[in-house]
């Protein structure tokens, strides 16, 4: 049996995804989108570039 890395069972959980989806909303992504984008981005880099004066919808694309 393979063993699942920590670190995913952490990224999947869903309290994580929920919190995660509330860090990108405060920063004005909108809800369905950062529900979509959750587990595939970094929202610290979102965040950087929103507190620089990047749009949010910019940021998020910079980082994806």
């Amino acid at each position: 049996m393979e063993s699942i890395p920590a670190h995913e069972i952490i990224c999947n959980n869903s309290v994580v995804h929920e919190w995660r989806v509330a860090q990108l909303t405060r920063l004005g992504i909108p809800t369905p989108l950062a529900e979509a984008v959750a587990a595939d981005v970094d929202w610290h880099q979102v965040a950087a570039l929103v507190h620089r004066g990047c749009p949010p919808w910019l940021a998020l694309r910079i980082v994806r």
